[in-house]
């Protein structure tokens, strides 16, 4: 089962979504138009009177992946009419700030211009968010705008779920161990000493000098959670480097290593700030919890997708139809690329600048185009996303391969917009 298709009148003013089969016989008979690919959306070339249903966006948020739900309120039940599954970009959000600092601490160290201190510029707002956060809010609010400009949406719905992260983390605390946590009375390194016996957890040796030492390096995805921590001896430490506790040989010691809470921490930290923003468009907000999305997914015999527990959110997802053949549409934030003009090396000092302008002979990097090329090696016909360089010689990246194309052979089919797009096999 296919997405419906978003339709739009004549002045851009939304309809109700159509199946694909009519969507293709508007187009054969010349009566439509193809207005954008992702989301497939027509624009009808003459006037209609067609009623309209009221459409709920339903959104299931996450850390890595939000699940987005169009569904039609019909008299005779909620029917799913288009659903998507929205994949976040914060995880390289934070590479990429990683990367700037240590670049700027490279700086400070080396013998350049002084620059007067900033940071008396630099106060937050109370909603501030951290980057990498703030990207997930914007990312869904960015398609809750972008469906209601395609399709007539009367109502949202929003999973508002909070997560105890210190019973997660321990099932079996309650009474006054839930109020002290787990370093109520010691300092880390004290508690970390009577939790491995002051010794080295990987040579097993005593009474020399131990060092905190991370199971999952920092480098690696690991955290600075009393959990990941252990002590090493400096020679043990050192041999080890940027290796798991597991690679370096000691596999039980994983099991001391309880697994992050990053992925949870950013939804607990979204939720409040992604429903203020939703009410801010003017239409009612349903709030619903994560118990009840189960509960209404697993009554009606739903399969676990993201897309299926937005369509099941709330009240109105105690019944909704749909298949569970149902292919959502797979949309990856990408970014618009970076402001650095200088490239450097891993050093930090520069080795290549890049040009000014984003845009070469109409095309830029990202967008979406149709080769056809009439001879060579890559003779055929050919679509993908470019990889402009300033001058007549692109990259085009398919489904086979990269290949070079000249830009008079390129037909633009969708412009870069921060996302990329898939559907599901």
């Amino acid at each position: 089962m296919q997405n419906r298709v978003y339709v739009l009148a004549t002045d851009k003013t939304p309809l109700m979504p159509c199946h694909p089969a009519r969507g293709r016989e508007l187009l054969r008979e010349g009566k439509a138009a193809v207005f954008r690919r992702y989301p497939f959306t027509l624009i009808l070339k003459q006037e209609t009177t067609t009623g309209v249903q009221p459409l709920a966006v339903k959104i299931d948020p996450g850390s890595k992946t939000t699940g987005l739900a169009v569904v039609a309120e019909y008299p005779k039940g909620n029917r799913l009419v288009w659903a998507a599954e929205l994949i976040h970009r914060g995880l390289s959000i934070k590479a990429s700030l990683e990367s700037r600092r240590s670049l700027r601490r490279g700086r400070r160290a080396r013998k350049t211009r002084y620059r007067k201190p900033r940071f008396l510029n630099r106060t937050r707002q109370k909603s501030w968010l951290a980057p990498s956060i703030e990207s997930r809010v914007l990312n869904t609010q960015t398609w809750v705008n972008r469906i209601g400009r395609f399709a007539p949406v009367t109502s949202l719905s929003v999973e508002v779920v909070k997560f105890d992260t210190q019973l997660m983390d321990n099932a079996e605390i309650n009474g006054v161990a839930y109020q002290q946590g787990t370093l109520q009375g010691y300092e880390v390194r004290e508690y970390l000493l009577e939790k491995w016996g002051r010794i080295c957890a990987y040579c097993g040796k005593k009474d020399l000098p131990l060092q905190i030492e991370h199971l999952i390096p920092k480098s690696r995805g690991g955290t600075n959670r009393v959990q990941n921590l252990t002590l090493a001896c400096e020679k043990c430490n050192q041999k080890k480097g940027a290796k798991t506790a597991q690679e370096f040989g000691h596999p039980k010691l994983m099991g001391k290593a309880k697994a992050t809470l990053r992925d949870v921490a950013a939804v607990n930290s979204t939720r409040k700030e992604l429903a203020k923003r939703l009410r801010q468009t003017g239409l009612p907000v349903e709030t619903g919890n994560g118990a009840l999305t189960k509960f209404n997914r697993t009554q009606q015999g739903y399969i676990k997708a993201h897309f299926v527990d937005a369509a099941c959110v709330g009240q109105s997802g105690a019944s909704v139809l749909l298949y569970d053949q149902h292919k959502p549409l797979l949309i990856t934030a990408t970014g618009h690329g970076n402001r650095q003009m200088c490239r450097t090396d891993k050093y930090g000092f520069p080795i290549r600048h890049r040009p000014r302008a984003k845009s070469y002979m109409g095309f830029q990097t990202g967008d979406m185009a149709k080769a056809n090329v009439p001879k060579g090696k890559y003779a055929g016909k050919h679509i993908g996303r470019i990889a402009i360089r300033h001058a007549p010689n692109f990259n085009l990246k398919t489904a086979v391969g990269i290949i070079a194309v000249h830009p008079k052979t390129l037909t633009t089919v969708h412009r870069n917009d921060g996302y990329s797009y898939s559907i599901t096999a």
